[in-house]
């Protein structure tokens, strides 16, 4: 406990003056040095990635291991994550393998996974026109009837202007989100440099 006391207040300053000096070298000459700061800042976050993934790994080996009741799922979890990751280490993700697992079965498990949801919004938006029915609720649910017919063909047929629309309104609402994202990013950025915030471990 002492120890994470004591490390506790470097790691503050470390994390703060890394932000400030980042954000001076957009204000001050110095785009080498941020290019390479950056550069850093990639290595760093491919190197997290590696050890999420590594943490993943070891927790489904451990149910495998466990004999849980789950075992087949984590089973097929760690048959495909090493399959893939050594196939793709060895041979690189432009070859034909890699990009033949890409196309037909991550891009397949993606489309059912947005069918999946496309049914749980409308199962949700039906239980909430029913139980309880205002404004919001009538717009949700028109909207969800506006997406999903502009986004599938109905008897072979494209309704064009449904599908004009629905472009509109999903820009308008990814840009909303987006820029919440970005809001929220520069709020939680500024908590950060002033040390009201401390993630990284204090």
């Amino acid at each position: 406990m002492n120890r994470l006391k004591f490390r506790a207040p470097i790691a503050t300053v470390i994390a703060i003056l890394a932000g400030w000096g980042i954000l001076f070298t957009y204000i001050l000459p110095l785009d080498n040095l941020r290019n390479t700061v950056l550069s850093w800042v990639v290595i760093a976050a491919a190197a997290a990635l590696l050890v999420g993934v590594v943490n993943l790994l070891s927790v489904h080996l451990g149910r495998l291991r466990g004999g849980t009741g789950v075992s087949l799922y984590s089973f097929s979890l760690v048959f495909a994550l090493i399959i893939t990751f050594t196939v793709t280490l060895l041979q690189g993700p432009e070859k034909e393998f890699p990009q033949w697992l890409f196309t037909y079965v991550q891009i397949p498990v993606e489309s059912s996974l947005m069918a999946v949801m496309a049914v749980t919004l409308t199962y949700a938006g039906a239980r909430l026109l029913t139980r309880r029915t205002n404004a919001f609720s009538v717009i949700f649910g028109i909207a969800l009837l506006l997406a999903l017919l502009g986004a599938a063909p109905i008897l072979s047929t494209e309704i064009t202007f449904l599908r004009e629309i629905t472009q509109v309104l999903s820009g308008a609402g990814a840009r909303g989100i987006l820029l919440g994202i970005g809001l929220g990013t520069v709020a939680t950025g500024l908590r950060i440099l002033i040390g009201s915030d401390r993630p990284y471990g204090g």
